[in-house]
């Protein structure tokens, strides 16, 4: 990895712009990581961060993890990831904020396309849209591809938690398997949802203490504290929050055979990966298990295919996860690993 202007993540990105709009109150940044294959696509999250440099340490990891995640879901596109700066928790973004934003992005050319992450909807896509037509994740039409990606992304992580229990487990269905799961919101409530079908058994936690225990109690499933879900002894630990949670404290506490789940960069650092697998813990590489949002927004910005080919690719999630965990054993290297030196060659920087 190289380090450049003093960020260990930097990764040779093309570019990382910084945004500022004092009408709206605007603080944003845009890392454009790799535009090798396509348009730099990426969503924008609206986030409150303790200083400027973990905001943008937030974009250069998270803009690399796109361009990974678009390259292994074989989709035209490269990597790219918007964030906008919160000036307090819990605040909400505003419409003049989003215009801004908007006005951010059609500056940059169609170089970066947009869409929904933590902390924006559907509706905030259609007020960027009024200031750029490089954004996706708009409504749309029933059968086609767009919309909100939290449903789809879900979707793929369902069936890459299947994978990883027939892998690791042995599992032909989910029947009685535990699965923790840290965050209940888009993601991990859809994914709960699923499981929970397939009569899987549940704990669940959130910030949200009060989301976590209404699902809970539709679900059948039970709750632990936002802080002791990483330590539940489970078959299966899926964290769909926030990244970097996989520290050498959190591994050497975890409890489980499996971590799989859609959360973005869970690893704190590239060596985490080699702490899993030294404890003998299948790994689903995040930006591989989670790439069912960005097929459809992906294809819906470049016009091709409808719902139908949206799930049909996000059925070959599985199978990448697979030739992964093949390559890891035939290797020997993490599975982390494996998949970053895969991502690398598709985007031309083997």
């Amino acid at each position: 990895m190289t380090t450049g202007w003093g960020f260990p993540d930097f990764d040779d990105h093309e570019g990382v712009h910084l945004f500022t709009d004092p009408a709206s109150g605007l603080r944003a940044v845009i890392a454009v990581h790799s535009t090798a294959l396509g348009p730099a696509a990426g969503g924008v999250r609206f986030w409150h961060y303790a200083d400027h440099e973990r905001a943008i340490t937030d974009a250069l990891r998270l803009s690399r993890g796109m361009s990974f995640k678009n390259a292994m879901a074989d989709l035209p596109m490269g990597g790219g990831k918007g964030v906008v700066l919160a000036a307090n928790p819990g605040d909400t973004i505003t419409q003049a904020q989003l215009e801004a934003f908007g006005r951010a992005v059609e500056s940059l050319g169609g170089r970066y396309v947009t869409a929904e992450d933590v902390g924006m909807s559907e509706a905030s896509m259609k007020t960027i849209a009024t200031m750029t037509k490089h954004v996706s994740g708009l409504p749309v039409a029933a059968g086609s591809a767009g919309g909100d990606p939290g449903p789809y992304t879900a979707m793929g992580v369902y069936l890459g938690v299947k994978a990883a229990a027939k892998r690791g487990l042995g599992a032909d269905d989910m029947r009685g398997v535990h699965v923790a799961i840290q965050g209940v919101g888009s993601v991990g409530g859809g994914l709960a949802r699923l499981l929970a079908k397939d009569g899987a058994r549940l704990t669940l936690s959130d910030v949200n203490a009060g989301r976590a225990q209404a699902l809970a109690e539709e679900l059948g499933g039970t709750t632990v504290p936002a802080n002791a879900i990483l330590s539940t002894e489970a078959d299966i630990v899926s964290p769909n929050a926030l990244g970097a949670i996989l520290t050498p404290e959190s591994i050497d506490a975890l409890k489980t055979k499996i971590i799989a789940g859609g959360a973005n960069n869970q690893l704190a650092t590239q060596a985490e990966g080699t702490t899993l697998q030294e404890r003998g813990i299948l790994y689903a590489p995040d930006y591989v298990i989670n790439a069912g949002g960005i097929i459809n927004v992906g294809l819906e910005y470049l016009g091709h295919g409808d719902q139908a080919e949206v799930e049909s690719r996000i059925t070959r999630i599985p199978d990448r996860l697979v030739a992964i965990w093949d390559e890891s054993e035939r290797s020997g290297a993490p599975a982390s690993d494996v998949a970053d030196a895969m991502a690398r060659k598709l985007i031309g920087r083997a």
